[in-house]
């Protein structure tokens, strides 16, 4: 397949580009704004492939979105563009609004237009894949799942932009007839995550000896995804996942932050032990709560195993240990970004 990727210079969009670029057959446009959390270095090991090619632009120029179509013809899009940190967006929510709802509307349009334009094989063949989050569901209790008939709850700016643009690309769908899918995942984490999230915050910050912050009591609930494994998935959905359909992504791996905090620091004391500062546990430090903190998240993914016979891969205990030796390893990725874009400092306590 012939695949427009947005936001292929981030976390997911990048991981999304290494492993379909390679594969037989498949070519790889990746547009990427490059904003804060962008990396091209994540692209390295593929930038000189014939099946991957790189165009800076914005998803909200409609102008530079009718060029690319025109020009690359894609047989489909997978949409991964978006602002994407909730402490962010509690801070300047104007940002997520322009790019997770204004640009999605404006890839809408564009991809809209170029497949009424397409005839036979070309228009039958055709996917328009939006890459959401289980956030747009709300907070769920003690007990239960997210699955795909759940009713949106959004309690926060960001899962707020998400759930409007899985309405826009729903209403696509039913309104015009664009071959749309689209797929909600839990938290990623894997190698390659920009260090504004939860993981790599505290594996470099434990391993730098500083605060590990935890929010609250650390008792909310998430339900962990590798990268890869969330990649297939979503190789799966655009290749064969039924149109007008939603595909729920989870990992099985239900974690309180407070564990996995915990996971990370027996980890780093395990590999990379320091006797200056001593056991990472004791860096743990409760800090006052993100406004509107969900309190657990955990998917069903029971339709896509069903469908489409997809399966997590990675054990959450393999997984985080595998992740800590990336980033011990992998200092040239991660020090130019601490010391250039993001130190790791408090973000989302309100405006």
């Amino acid at each position: 397949m012939r695949i427009l990727v947005t936001g292929g210079a981030g976390f997911i969009g990048s991981a999304v580009c290494r492993a379909l670029s390679p594969r037989p057959g498949w070519s790889v446009l990746n547009l990427d704004k490059l904003t804060y959390a962008a990396s091209l270095s994540s692209l390295s090991a593929i930038e000189k492939l014939p099946g991957y090619r790189f165009v800076e632009g914005d998803i909200c120029d409609r102008e530079t979105l009718d060029r690319i179509f025109a020009e690359f013809a894609p047989e489909g899009v997978m949409h991964l563009a978006a602002e994407s940190h909730v402490d962010r967006s509690i801070e300047g929510a104007g940002e997520f609004v322009k790019t997770n709802v204004v640009g999605t509307f404006t890839l809408l349009e564009a991809a809209l237009a170029y497949w009424d334009g397409l005839k036979g094989e070309a228009r039958q063949r055709f996917r328009f894949h939006h890459v959401s989050t289980d956030e747009v569901y709300g907070s769920l209790g003690a007990e239960g799942l997210f699955n795909e008939t759940t009713a949106y709850d959004p309690r926060s700016p960001y899962s707020a932009t998400k759930a409007a643009s899985d309405h826009l690309v729903s209403a696509w769908w039913h309104t015009y007839g664009l071959p749309v899918v689209i797929s909600n995942c839990s938290n990623n984490y894997g190698p390659f995550q920009f260090p504004e999230k939860l993981i790599p915050v505290i594996i470099l910050n434990g391993l730098e000896g500083k605060a590990l912050p935890v929010y609250g009591d650390g008792m909310n609930v998430r339900d962990w995804l590798h990268v890869d494994d969330h990649v297939e998935a979503l190789r799966l959905v655009i290749e064969r996942g039924r149109v007008g359909e939603t595909y729920n992504v989870g990992g099985r791996n239900e974690r309180a932050n407070l564990l996995v905090v915990h996971a990370i620091c027996d980890l780093l004391d395990e590999m990379a032990p320091s006797s200056a500062i001593g056991e990472r546990r004791k860096l743990i430090e409760f800090v006052r709560d993100r406004p509107g903190h969900d309190r657990r998240y955990a998917i069903d993914a029971t339709k896509l195993e069903a469908e489409l016979g997809w399966r997590a891969q990675h054990p959450f205990d393999i997984g985080i240990r595998e992740t800590v030796r990336w980033y011990l390893d992998r200092h040239d990725w991660w020090e130019p970004i601490r010391a250039q874009r993001f130190k790791g400092g408090r973000l989302g306590l309100r405006r």
